[in-house]
């Protein structure tokens, strides 16, 4: 399968190169910094663009067959990437539109579970980063707006524990007592998604 994979060099990025090559897809990599992505030498073809242009989206969206986003603003979120989110999915909805690809799973938040209470994830979020609770929400809505085939996953804290393929999934929900998952176990999530066409337009919670 053809997959285009964007926020590579991210922790969890990573995790999703990683797993999607291991699994035998043909990847692309669009990334900013192609440093952290020389490892994988001829395993991938690598890229470098801005994630912002929908024209720069276009030139490597085009002949993919998904597209997974790990994408996110660093912590603490400087003023100058306040909407990052919002400009990302706006480029990113208008370029896949342009090409014709359809298939998109993207990683947000699990603070925008409003119905969570143990984790009280969306107080927490509104509490303690109000910005990347906005922001995220901003880019679900141009996201679930857009026609495409989208799934969001919303994990809570996450870990840099090993891939254990062992995790709660429940859709418009986070799982109860859903604390924290690893970046692996989501990788593992969103390219089965990617693969399967499952959870087309759904919101997903993960959690150990």
């Amino acid at each position: 399968m053809k997959i285009l994979i964007l926020g590579a060099t991210g922790a969890t990025g990573l995790q999703v190169v990683t797993q999607a090559v291991e699994r035998g897809h043909t990847v692309t990599a669009f990334v900013r910094n192609t440093g952290p992505l020389e490892n994988f030498r001829e395993r991938l073809s690598v890229v470098r663009g801005n994630l912002l242009d929908s024209a720069d989206l276009g030139r490597v969206l085009a002949g993919q067959e998904a597209v997974l986003s790990a994408f996110g603003p660093r912590l603490p979120i400087s003023k100058a990437d306040a909407d990052l989110l919002r400009r990302f999915a706006t480029a990113l909805t208008s370029g896949m539109r342009q090409t014709g690809v359809r298939r998109v799973v993207i990683e947000s938040t699990a603070f925008l579970f409003k119905d969570a209470i143990i984790p009280p994830a969306h107080l927490f979020g509104r509490l303690f980063f109000p910005g990347v609770v906005r922001d995220a929400g901003e880019m679900e809505n141009i996201i679930a707006e857009s026609g495409l085939d989208w799934t969001l996953v919303r994990p809570p804290q996450l870990t840099n524990k090993p891939r254990t393929g062992r995790y709660r999934i429940r859709i418009g929900h986070l799982p109860p007592f859903g604390f924290n998952i690893s970046r692996a176990d989501v990788a593992d999530f969103m390219i089965k998604a990617g693969e399967n066409h499952a959870s087309i337009r759904q919101v997903i919670g993960l959690a150990d």
